[in-house]
Order: C-alpha cells, then sequence, then structure tokens
C-alpha cells in the first residue's frame, strides 16, 4: 500500500474534546472519526487493526470447538419477554417499531438468539457440547457516551455461548473459553488482570472479567500482589481489623438524646456526647426494581466510616437495579429527613406508613453493640444500639466498598491495592437461567428431559484496539503490538526527487511483501521529518528509512518501541525484518 494512495488523515493538534489518551491518538492518527455521540466511523488504519483482531478471536475460538454463526441485530420483542430482559434492560436498549407497529429492538447481546436456536435443534445430550460464537455489532443507548470507542452506543463484540448438559460441562467449557481469553489478550499485547464480577443483569451463577489497568477505566479493581487476589470493586472483600465493644457500657435498650444540627456521620462524630464513625451506623434508604418491574424501599445498614457499593446491594436482594431514595420518599416511608434516620423501629415505622421495608445490615455490624444512630425523628439520635437486639434485620451481606490499603480476604500477609481499569472481556456461567424460561431442553443419558446448562462469553473489539493504545504509547504516538499492528514497515523514501531512493524504497517495498510483510510504502512529495512524524504517531512497529547512506548498499531500520535504530546491509534488510516481524505475530 503507497501512502500517497491510502487513506490517512492525520492531525497535528490534539482534539479538544478527546477525553483520554486512545481517543486522543485514534483521532490524530486518522483512525475514526466521530459521526455523533457514541458512534464512530472507523477509517481504513482502524479497520486493518480490527480486522487483525477479529483474526485472532475467530482462531481462538475455533481452537477450543467454537463454530461461527452471524444473527439478526435486529430482534423483536417476543423473545427478549421470554426471559424477562425486556423489561429489564430499560432505556439501555434501544426500541423501535416497524411499520405494522411491532416492536422491535437492537439486539445489546445474543443470549435469547443463540437460545432460540438450540431450543428448536438440540434433543440429546449426543449433541452436546456445543460452543457457537459471532462476531457482531451490537447496540446500548448510553446515556453518556465518553471516551472514545470505549462507551459508545454502537460497538463490534465477539459473543460466544457454550451449550452443555450438565454443570461439569458448563465448568470445562468455561475454563476452556478462560484459557482462550488469556491467549487472545496475550496475543494482543494486553496486561490485564482477570477479577470475579458481578454477573449484573446477564444472570448466572459465576463471572469472570478480564480487566486492564488504564486511567481511562470505568471500573474499579482490587488485587494483592502477595497471592494474585484480584476482584472488581462490586464483589471484592477485605479483612477488617476486629473492633472490640467490650468495653461499652451495657444497656437494656437504646437511648435517645437530640442532635441538633447533625446531618451527617462527620457532624455526629464531632457533636458532644456523639461517636466516632466507626461507632456509628449509616443508614441508606433505596428503592429496588425486580424483573418483574416491582418496586420495595431497601434500608442499607453500614458502619458509618465505610461506603455502599449500591451493586453489591441489588445482588443481596436479587434487583435488577437499585436507586437512592428521594428525600420525599424517605420522609414518606419514615417519618424524618435523611440525616436522623436508622433501623430502629423502622420497619414499624414503615408499616404504618402501608409500606415493607426490607432492612440489609452489613456484615461488619455483626455483633456491634454500643452503637449509634439515627432515630427516625428529626434532629435526633439513638446511643446504646445492640445492632442484633434492636434492628430487625432481614438479611446479612456484604455491602461496602473495600479500599487500598486493607487486608487481603485471600492471604496473612497481602494488603489490597485499588486502581481503575478497563474491562476487555466477560465470562459468565449462565446455567439454565435462559435455558429454563424459554424451553431448551435435552435428554440425558438417563432419558430425562433436563435444560440446557449454558455459558455466555463476550469480548469488545474496540475496546481491545483501545486498550493496546493506552498501554502502549508515548508523546509521538501509538506503539503498536506487532500482532495487531495495521503494518509491519513502513518504507519511507527521505527524498522523492532522488531516483535511485525511490528506485531503492519500490524494490523493498515490493521484496517485502512478496516476504509475507504487510507493508506501507512512504512516497508522499513531504519532508523527511513530516513523514517520521507521522510514521511515529500511527504507531508502526518497524520503519525502514530510505537516505543518502543507500550509497553504502544501506538503510536505517528503526524499532518504534525501542526507539533504537540501526544500519543495515540492504542484502540483509529483508530477512531482518521478516525475522522480526513475524515473529510477532
Amino acid at each position: 500500500m503507497r501512502w500517497s494512495q491510502f487513506f490517512i488523515p492525520t492531525l497535528r493538534e490534539v482534539p479538544a474534546d478527546a477525553e483520554v489518551v486512545s481517543h486522543r491518538l485514534l483521532l490524530r492518527a486518522g483512525m475514526v472519526r466521530q459521526l455523533s455521540a457514541g458512534i464512530y466511523s472507523y477509517l481504513p488504519l482502524a479497520q486493518r487493526v480490527i480486522r487483525k483482531i477479529q483474526r485472532i478471536l475467530r482462531e481462538e475460538m475455533e481452537s477450543i470447538g467454537g463454530q461461527e454463526f452471524f444473527l439478526p441485530a435486529l430482534n423483536p420483542r417476543e423473545i427478549w419477554e421470554e426471559t424477562g430482559r425486556w423489561a429489564v434492560m430499560g432505556d439501555n436498549m434501544f426500541r423501535l417499531k416497524d411499520r405494522k407497529g411491532a416492536d422491535l429492538c437492537l439486539g445489546m447481546t445474543h443470549e435469547e438468539v443463540f437460545t432460540g436456536i438450540a431450543r428448536h435443534e438440540l434433543r440429546s445430550y449426543k449433541q452436546l457440547p456445543q460452543v457457537w460464537y459471532q462476531i457482531q455489532t451490537k447496540f446500548r443507548d448510553e446515556a453518556r457516551p465518553k471516551s472514545g470507542v470505549l462507551r459508545v452506543r454502537q460497538f463490534i463484540m465477539k459473543d460466544a455461548y457454550s451449550f452443555d448438559v450438565d454443570a461439569a460441562g458448563l465448568d470445562k467449557s468455561f475454563n476452556d473459553q478462560r484459557a482462550a481469553y488469556q491467549r487472545i489478550f496475550d496475543r494482543c499485547g494486553l496486561k490485564y488482570a482477570i477479577v470475579e464480577a458481578s454477573s449484573g443483569a446477564m444472570g448466572g451463577s459465576a463471572s469472570n472479567e478480564f480487566m486492564v489497568k488504564t486511567d481511562a477505566g470505568e471500573d474499579s479493581i482490587a488485587t494483592c500482589e502477595s497471592c494474585g487476589y484480584a476482584a472488581n470493586l462490586e464483589k471484592a472483600t477485605s479483612r477488617l481489623a476486629a473492633i472490640s465493644d467490650d468495653t461499652m457500657p451495657g444497656t437494656n435498650a437504646p437511648e435517645e438524646f437530640p442532635t441538633p444540627g447533625v446531618r451527617t456521620i462527620e457532624d455526629l462524630t464531632t457533636f458532644p456526647g456523639g461517636a466516632a464513625a466507626n461507632r456509628q451506623i449509616k443508614t441508606l434508604v433505596f428503592i429496588a426494581t425486580n424483573e418483574a418491574g416491582e418496586n420495595q424501599p431497601v434500608l442499607a445498614l453500614l458502619r458509618g466510616d465505610h461506603q455502599l457499593h449500591e451493586t453489591k446491594l441489588a445482588d443481596a436482594v436479587g434487583a435488577i437495579a437499585v436507586r437512592a431514595a428521594h428525600p420525599e420518599e424517605i420522609r414518606e416511608l419514615l417519618g424524618a429527613n435523611a440525616g436522623s434516620l436508622g433501623g430502629v423501629r423502622a420497619k414499624e415505622i414503615a408499616q404504618a406508613s402501608g409500606r415493607e421495608l426490607r432492612i440489609v445490615a452489613d456484615q461488619a455490624l455483626r455483633n456491634r453493640r454500643g452503637m449509634t444512630t439515627g432515630a427516625n425523628r428529626d434532629e435526633h439520635h439513638l446511643r446504646g444500639v445492640d445492632v442484633e437486639r434492636d434492628i430487625m434485620v432481614d438479611s446479612w451481606a456484604d455491602l461496602r466498598t473495600v479500599a487500598s490499603g486493607e487486608n487481603c480476604p485471600n492471604c496473612e500477609a497481602g494488603t489490597l491495592a485499588v486502581f481503575k481499569a478497563l474491562e476487555v472481556g466477560h465470562i459468565f456461567k449462565l446455567g439454565t437461567k435462559y435455558s429454563a424460561s424459554m424451553g431448551a431442553r435435552v435428554l440425558n443419558q438417563d432419558g430425562k428431559e433436563v435444560p440446557l446448562v449454558m455459558g455466555s462469553f463476550g469480548i469488545g473489539v474496540e475496546r481491545i484496539m483501545a486498550a493496546a493504545i493506552e498501554l502502549h504509547h508515548d508523546a509521538d504516538g501509538i506503539i503498536w503490538p506487532r500482532a495487531i499492528a495495521p503494518f509491519d514497515v513502513v518504507v519511507t523514501v527521505t527524498n522523492t526527487k532522488q531516483p535511485e531512493m525511490v528506485a531503492t524504497g519500490e524494490k523493498l517495498y515490493h521484496n517485502l511483501r512478496r516476504a509475507g510483510l504487510e507493508t506501507l510504502l512512504d512516497d508522499r512529495d513531504e519532508r523527511a521529518g513530516v513523514k517520521f512524524k507521522d510514521a511515529d504517531l500511527i504507531g508502526i512497529p518497524y520503519r525502514i528509512t530510505v537516505g543518502k547512506k543507500i550509497t553504502d548498499n544501506a538503510v536505517e531500520l528503526f524499532d518504534r518501541a525501542k526507539k533504537e535504530s540501526i544500519d543495515v546491509n540492504l542484502d540483509d534488510i529483508i530477512a531482518r525484518v521478516q525475522s522480526l516481524a513475524l515473529a510477532g505475530r
């Protein structure tokens, strides 16, 4: 490919609206252009990268028996209603009507469609296991698209689905996919962590996320260097130092006391007769929505110095979503404003207003006594609260968000580090969630009809591309991992007015291509400095500079990642680049 004929609209200036490194460099390198919020056009350089990522995906999926499908992006409402996800997906789903008034959606994922095929075609355990996958465009109506191609409304996903007859088969399929994902991300040049995660709206018994550490990430994960523990904050736990309540005076019942002006945990720590944050009970009111669309108020109780993780709360109460209650909802429910709430008598007060209240307490409150909390009366609190004696807790759960420096839950020596990360892949053990609701059943070895046991496995294609840039770049531009670089090598002719240089460049270009190398010939009538800057910006791994050294039968070979240049004899350059480039594929 000749640069003079290839469409690479590079930019010298950093776009003002580009928020993260990958967004800035994708724009500057002439790889993407924004059509609308969260909707991007991929230009030829990006398309070459995407095709290489897709080739790696196909090779690794086929290595574990994956069979490629291509399913419709346009789905009828009915198939999503079978699993209840037509309602569950809410505003995130693009919905439309056809000319006859039938409801349709643009697919966010394809569990329902694949399960629909399986229920009609799979009849016996003898047909199992099956591993089906596709590389398809997906749609999500993001409320706030941002970070370039990282949070968008249209994206490319490799989604795979496994079908087995039992849990043991699912375990093997899950492990096969997990190993394939490791090979995929290794080949794409990504450094990643595999973490425990919430299954969320996907459902199922277990899930792992593949996370790349970067400030561009929208998630946070906790890891332990000592033992390798890793979890998304929505699942992460830690070991807390024990707090003894033995020195607290015993009371037969909570004592109410006035707290004028106290609105927050911090206020109460400095109020005369108040309490330290770790001796307070933080009381938060949420509205939980279940799969049937029903709402229920939930009281979440935590230690005063701890922060709630809302996903943990949603998982604890089996909700598809939770939201903080509005001030008027809180007052109607408990008769007080947010700064004076507590769990003592909360159920009775809610019942008096005609509402059933569920109370969920964090595990760190177990066996605590001598605690202080709101009295459900404005500007009044209670001291001497024994959590298990005085509060009607419906369930106990891990609700809090872990913090850096806390003790690892897996080992004695380690402490947790919390950092931002980008999800590039997610694998789920779905179990029978979809097959049971959609009637996808097979006969097992005993002749008994059982629901298919399923797994779901997704990778974001653009996210791999963006994550590679986040990890591999410098002040001059992108440094592509060799396996997904748009070209292996660029041949830069420094002076197109010198016939000998032009002829040498042309010969090298053709010989490199014949040697199996993807080669870009920079034949533009530009200054050498402009060409070098553009080559560094788009990040091609190797640059061969054809300049004055050809009089000595030599060219300069520049390694983009190492930033090292060496002179190589023209007779040896093809073999040298071939060995370097092909080794990285």
